[in-house]
Protein backbone atom coordinates (compact mmCIF):
# COMPACT_ATOMS: atom_id res chain seq x y z
CA UNK A 1 0.00 0.00 0.00
CA UNK A 2 1.39 3.27 -0.70
CA UNK A 3 -0.18 6.96 0.61
CA UNK A 4 -2.16 7.74 -2.77
CA UNK A 5 -4.16 4.81 -2.27
CA UNK A 6 -4.69 5.50 1.75
CA UNK A 7 -6.22 8.60 0.98
CA UNK A 8 -8.17 7.38 -2.03
CA UNK A 9 -9.87 5.12 0.93
CA UNK A 10 -10.43 7.40 2.99
CA UNK A 11 -11.90 9.75 0.17
CA UNK A 12 -14.46 7.29 -0.51
CA UNK A 13 -15.43 6.68 2.98
CA UNK A 14 -16.26 10.08 3.16
CA UNK A 15 -17.52 10.94 -0.78
CA UNK A 16 -19.38 7.04 -1.25
CA UNK A 17 -19.14 6.73 -4.58
CA UNK A 18 -15.95 6.19 -6.93
CA UNK A 19 -17.45 9.18 -9.47
CA UNK A 20 -17.15 11.85 -6.61
CA UNK A 21 -13.80 10.88 -5.91
CA UNK A 22 -12.34 10.49 -9.20
CA UNK A 23 -13.57 14.00 -9.49
CA UNK A 24 -12.21 15.18 -5.82
CA UNK A 25 -9.03 14.07 -7.15
CA UNK A 26 -9.28 14.71 -11.00
CA UNK A 27 -8.05 11.07 -12.55
CA UNK A 28 -9.86 9.19 -13.99
CA UNK A 29 -13.09 6.65 -12.16
CA UNK A 30 -11.11 3.99 -13.92
CA UNK A 31 -7.61 5.08 -12.24
CA UNK A 32 -9.54 5.12 -8.56
CA UNK A 33 -10.73 1.53 -9.40
CA UNK A 34 -7.34 0.57 -10.23
CA UNK A 35 -5.69 1.73 -7.26
CA UNK A 36 -8.26 0.16 -5.12
CA UNK A 37 -7.86 -2.76 -6.38
CA UNK A 38 -4.52 -2.75 -5.95
CA UNK A 39 -4.46 -1.77 -2.40
CA UNK A 40 -7.16 -4.81 -1.83
CA UNK A 41 -4.35 -7.01 -2.79
CA UNK A 42 -2.37 -6.38 -0.02
CA UNK A 43 -5.22 -6.56 2.78
CA UNK A 44 -6.60 -9.98 3.70
CA UNK A 45 -9.91 -8.89 4.42
CA UNK A 46 -12.65 -7.12 2.21
CA UNK A 47 -11.83 -3.09 2.29
CA UNK A 48 -15.46 -2.44 0.46
CA UNK A 49 -18.62 -3.56 -0.10
CA UNK A 50 -21.33 -2.93 -1.95
CA UNK A 51 -24.42 -1.65 -0.93
CA UNK A 52 -26.89 -0.96 -4.07
CA UNK A 53 -25.20 1.18 -6.50
CA UNK A 54 -22.88 2.47 -3.72
CA UNK A 55 -19.17 1.35 -2.75
CA UNK A 56 -18.96 1.67 0.82
CA UNK A 57 -16.56 0.81 3.38
CA UNK A 58 -16.62 -2.27 5.46
CA UNK A 59 -15.12 -2.34 9.30
CA UNK A 60 -11.86 -3.18 8.23
CA UNK A 61 -11.72 -0.25 5.59
CA UNK A 62 -13.22 2.09 7.87
CA UNK A 63 -10.14 1.20 10.40
CA UNK A 64 -7.59 1.49 7.68
CA UNK A 65 -8.90 4.62 6.67
CA UNK A 66 -8.58 5.95 9.89
CA UNK A 67 -4.81 5.57 10.13
CA UNK A 68 -4.78 6.74 6.54
CA UNK A 69 -5.22 10.12 8.29
CA UNK A 70 -2.39 9.50 10.87
CA UNK A 71 -0.42 8.23 7.80
CA UNK A 72 -1.12 11.83 5.77
CA UNK A 73 -0.44 13.62 8.92
CA UNK A 74 2.87 11.90 9.94
CA UNK A 75 3.73 12.19 6.31
CA UNK A 76 2.85 15.93 6.29
CA UNK A 77 4.81 16.50 9.32
CA UNK A 78 7.60 15.22 7.34
CA UNK A 79 7.03 16.92 4.38
CA UNK A 80 7.56 20.41 6.54
CA UNK A 81 10.82 18.99 8.23
CA UNK A 82 12.60 18.25 4.95
CA UNK A 83 11.31 21.55 3.59
CA UNK A 84 12.37 23.24 6.72
CA UNK A 85 15.77 21.39 6.74
CA UNK A 86 15.95 22.47 3.05
CA UNK A 87 15.35 26.44 3.68
CA UNK A 88 17.31 26.71 6.47
CA UNK A 89 20.05 29.60 5.72
CA UNK A 90 22.17 28.37 8.92
CA UNK A 91 23.11 24.52 8.19
CA UNK A 92 26.20 22.76 7.97
CA UNK A 93 27.75 22.35 4.68
CA UNK A 94 30.75 20.02 3.69
CA UNK A 95 33.26 20.81 1.65
CA UNK A 96 36.57 19.34 0.35
CA UNK A 97 39.35 20.02 -1.43
CA UNK A 98 43.17 19.05 -2.71
CA UNK A 99 45.68 20.73 -0.84
CA UNK A 100 46.25 24.20 -2.79
CA UNK A 101 42.67 25.07 -3.61
CA UNK A 102 42.17 24.22 -0.01
CA UNK A 103 44.87 26.70 1.24
CA UNK A 104 43.39 29.27 -1.19
CA UNK A 105 39.67 29.16 -0.78
CA UNK A 106 39.45 27.79 3.24
CA UNK A 107 40.33 30.79 4.81
CA UNK A 108 37.98 33.16 2.61
CA UNK A 109 35.22 30.60 3.33
CA UNK A 110 35.26 30.46 7.26
CA UNK A 111 35.47 34.69 7.28
CA UNK A 112 32.66 34.76 4.84
CA UNK A 113 30.64 32.77 6.77
CA UNK A 114 31.57 33.65 10.13
CA UNK A 115 28.43 34.80 12.35
CA UNK A 116 24.55 33.46 12.92
CA UNK A 117 22.45 32.80 10.21
CA UNK A 118 24.74 32.26 8.04
CA UNK A 119 25.78 28.11 6.85
CA UNK A 120 28.77 26.26 9.10
CA UNK A 121 31.34 25.47 6.43
CA UNK A 122 32.73 21.54 7.77
CA UNK A 123 36.06 21.50 5.81
CA UNK A 124 37.79 18.76 4.81
CA UNK A 125 41.39 18.26 2.78
CA UNK A 126 41.28 15.76 0.20
CA UNK A 127 44.16 15.14 -2.33
CA UNK A 128 43.41 12.39 -4.62
CA UNK A 129 43.86 11.14 -8.12
CA UNK A 130 41.94 13.01 -10.55
CA UNK A 131 38.94 10.04 -11.66
CA UNK A 132 38.61 9.65 -7.27
CA UNK A 133 37.04 13.41 -6.99
CA UNK A 134 33.46 12.11 -8.42
CA UNK A 135 33.38 9.88 -5.89
CA UNK A 136 33.88 12.01 -2.87
CA UNK A 137 30.15 13.98 -3.60
CA UNK A 138 28.51 10.46 -1.74
CA UNK A 139 30.61 12.18 1.45
CA UNK A 140 30.75 15.93 0.86
CA UNK A 141 28.15 18.67 -0.39
CA UNK A 142 30.38 20.04 -2.44
CA UNK A 143 33.91 18.70 -3.72
CA UNK A 144 36.69 21.00 -5.36
CA UNK A 145 38.79 19.42 -7.72
CA UNK A 146 41.39 19.77 -10.48
CA UNK A 147 41.76 18.62 -13.95
CA UNK A 148 43.82 19.41 -16.86
CA UNK A 149 42.34 22.12 -19.44
CA UNK A 150 42.67 19.31 -22.28
CA UNK A 151 41.51 16.72 -20.04
CA UNK A 152 37.74 15.01 -20.63
CA UNK A 153 34.86 16.29 -18.72
CA UNK A 154 33.93 15.54 -15.33
CA UNK A 155 31.00 12.74 -15.43
CA UNK A 156 27.50 13.26 -15.75
CA UNK A 157 26.69 11.80 -12.46
CA UNK A 158 28.33 15.25 -10.92
CA UNK A 159 27.65 19.17 -11.65
CA UNK A 160 30.80 21.12 -12.13
CA UNK A 161 31.00 24.81 -11.57
CA UNK A 162 34.04 26.23 -12.97
CA UNK A 163 35.59 28.46 -10.46
CA UNK A 164 39.18 28.88 -11.68
CA UNK A 165 40.78 28.32 -15.29
CA UNK A 166 44.76 28.79 -13.63
CA UNK A 167 47.71 28.78 -15.00
CA UNK A 168 50.73 26.40 -13.79
CA UNK A 169 53.76 28.47 -14.25
CA UNK A 170 57.88 27.01 -13.88
CA UNK A 171 58.65 27.71 -10.25
CA UNK A 172 62.20 28.56 -9.87
CA UNK A 173 65.22 30.12 -7.02
CA UNK A 174 65.17 33.48 -7.75
CA UNK A 175 68.54 33.65 -8.79
CA UNK A 176 68.02 31.11 -11.24
CA UNK A 177 70.03 31.98 -14.43
CA UNK A 178 65.96 31.47 -16.19
CA UNK A 179 64.63 33.92 -14.22
CA UNK A 180 65.92 37.02 -15.60
CA UNK A 181 63.84 35.46 -18.60
CA UNK A 182 59.87 36.66 -18.86
CA UNK A 183 58.68 33.40 -20.54
CA UNK A 184 60.44 29.71 -20.57
CA UNK A 185 60.19 26.91 -23.30
CA UNK A 186 59.95 23.60 -23.18
CA UNK A 187 63.55 23.43 -24.49
CA UNK A 188 64.73 26.09 -22.23
CA UNK A 189 63.90 23.75 -19.12
CA UNK A 190 64.54 20.39 -20.67
CA UNK A 191 68.18 20.12 -18.82
CA UNK A 192 66.54 21.18 -15.22
CA UNK A 193 66.11 18.52 -12.59
CA UNK A 194 62.37 18.37 -11.74
CA UNK A 195 59.91 18.09 -8.87
CA UNK A 196 56.69 16.70 -9.73
CA UNK A 197 53.43 14.89 -8.38
CA UNK A 198 52.48 11.42 -8.16
CA UNK A 199 51.56 9.16 -10.95
CA UNK A 200 47.82 9.76 -11.06
CA UNK A 201 47.73 13.39 -10.22
CA UNK A 202 46.71 15.93 -13.71
CA UNK A 203 50.43 17.91 -12.88
CA UNK A 204 51.90 14.80 -14.52
CA UNK A 205 50.46 15.30 -17.68
CA UNK A 206 51.67 18.76 -18.11
CA UNK A 207 55.47 17.06 -17.71
CA UNK A 208 54.79 14.65 -20.21
CA UNK A 209 53.90 17.41 -22.49
CA UNK A 210 57.03 19.39 -21.79
CA UNK A 211 59.03 16.46 -22.70
CA UNK A 212 57.29 15.75 -25.67
CA UNK A 213 57.96 19.19 -26.88
CA UNK A 214 61.37 19.32 -26.03
CA UNK A 215 61.88 16.21 -27.65
CA UNK A 216 63.66 14.84 -24.42
CA UNK A 217 63.13 12.92 -21.27
CA UNK A 218 62.75 15.02 -18.15
CA UNK A 219 64.51 14.15 -15.31
CA UNK A 220 62.25 13.70 -12.34
CA UNK A 221 64.14 14.06 -9.33
CA UNK A 222 61.50 14.44 -6.78
CA UNK A 223 58.01 13.24 -6.50
CA UNK A 224 55.83 16.02 -4.02
CA UNK A 225 52.38 16.45 -4.29
CA UNK A 226 51.87 19.34 -1.16
CA UNK A 227 52.85 22.34 -3.39
CA UNK A 228 53.52 24.23 -0.08
CA UNK A 229 56.50 21.34 0.40
CA UNK A 230 57.50 21.67 -3.45
CA UNK A 231 58.06 25.81 -2.57
CA UNK A 232 60.56 24.72 -0.61
CA UNK A 233 62.74 22.47 -2.04
CA UNK A 234 62.72 24.32 -5.06
CA UNK A 235 64.13 27.34 -2.82
CA UNK A 236 66.52 24.71 -1.38
CA UNK A 237 67.73 24.21 -5.26
CA UNK A 238 66.22 20.39 -5.77
CA UNK A 239 65.04 21.96 -8.97
CA UNK A 240 62.09 23.32 -10.93
CA UNK A 241 58.55 22.26 -10.51
CA UNK A 242 55.40 23.35 -12.27
CA UNK A 243 53.36 25.65 -9.82
CA UNK A 244 49.77 26.93 -9.41
CA UNK A 245 50.05 31.09 -9.98
CA UNK A 246 47.25 32.05 -7.97
CA UNK A 247 46.47 29.18 -5.40
CA UNK A 248 49.85 29.61 -4.02
CA UNK A 249 50.91 32.27 -1.37
CA UNK A 250 54.05 33.71 -3.71
CA UNK A 251 57.55 32.58 -1.71
CA UNK A 252 60.17 34.98 -1.46
CA UNK A 253 62.75 32.75 -2.52
CA UNK A 254 61.00 32.15 -5.52
CA UNK A 255 59.46 33.46 -9.45
CA UNK A 256 56.91 32.21 -11.35
CA UNK A 257 57.50 31.65 -15.20
CA UNK A 258 55.32 31.32 -17.56
CA UNK A 259 55.40 28.44 -20.16
CA UNK A 260 55.01 28.93 -23.77
CA UNK A 261 54.65 26.13 -26.33
CA UNK A 262 52.93 23.92 -24.07
CA UNK A 263 48.65 23.94 -22.88
CA UNK A 264 49.90 24.56 -18.94
CA UNK A 265 46.36 25.46 -17.22
CA UNK A 266 43.75 24.07 -14.75
CA UNK A 267 40.26 23.63 -13.64
CA UNK A 268 39.42 23.92 -10.44
CA UNK A 269 36.01 23.05 -10.20
CA UNK A 270 33.37 22.82 -7.75
CA UNK A 271 31.61 19.01 -7.84
CA UNK A 272 28.02 18.33 -6.16
CA UNK A 273 25.55 15.93 -6.92
CA UNK A 274 22.18 18.08 -8.12
CA UNK A 275 20.06 17.37 -5.71
CA UNK A 276 22.46 19.29 -3.13
CA UNK A 277 21.64 22.52 -4.05
CA UNK A 278 18.04 21.99 -2.91
CA UNK A 279 19.66 22.94 0.34
CA UNK A 280 19.73 26.85 0.88
CA UNK A 281 23.14 26.54 2.57
CA UNK A 282 24.93 24.79 -0.40
CA UNK A 283 23.70 27.41 -2.81
CA UNK A 284 25.26 30.27 -0.02
CA UNK A 285 28.35 28.37 0.00
CA UNK A 286 28.68 28.11 -3.89
CA UNK A 287 28.09 31.28 -4.35
CA UNK A 288 30.94 32.53 -1.24
CA UNK A 289 33.25 30.28 -3.88
CA UNK A 290 32.74 31.93 -6.75
CA UNK A 291 32.73 35.43 -4.59
CA UNK A 292 36.50 34.08 -3.03
CA UNK A 293 37.59 33.15 -6.26
CA UNK A 294 37.20 36.66 -7.46
CA UNK A 295 39.44 37.23 -4.72
CA UNK A 296 42.01 35.05 -5.26
CA UNK A 297 42.50 36.11 -9.02
CA UNK A 298 43.00 39.85 -8.09
CA UNK A 299 45.51 39.24 -5.46
CA UNK A 300 47.86 36.57 -7.40
CA UNK A 301 47.24 38.61 -10.81
CA UNK A 302 50.16 38.90 -12.55
CA UNK A 303 52.13 36.16 -9.98
CA UNK A 304 53.47 34.37 -13.52
CA UNK A 305 55.25 37.52 -14.48
CA UNK A 306 57.15 38.76 -11.21
CA UNK A 307 60.91 39.16 -11.59
CA UNK A 308 63.48 39.83 -9.42
CA UNK A 309 64.72 43.73 -8.96
CA UNK A 310 67.52 44.68 -11.66
CA UNK A 311 66.81 41.19 -13.69
CA UNK A 312 66.00 42.42 -17.37
CA UNK A 313 63.31 40.17 -19.24
CA UNK A 314 64.26 38.57 -22.54
CA UNK A 315 62.28 36.17 -24.68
Amino acid sequence: MDERQLRILRELGELGSVTAVAEALLVTPSAISQQLRLLQRAIPVPLTERQGRRLVLTDAGQALAGAAVEVETALARARRTVEEFVERPDGEVSVAAFHSAASAFFPLLIRALAGPGKPVPMLADEDVPQEDFPRLTREYDIVLAHRLDHAPPWPDTVTATTLLREPLDVAMPIDHPLAAKRRVTPRDVAEEQWITVHDGFPVLAVIEAIAAAAGRRLHLAHRINEFAVVAEAVAAGGGVALMPRWTMRPHPALVLRPLSGVQARRHIDALYRPERTARAAVRTVLAELRRATRTIQHSGAGGGETRPEGARGRE
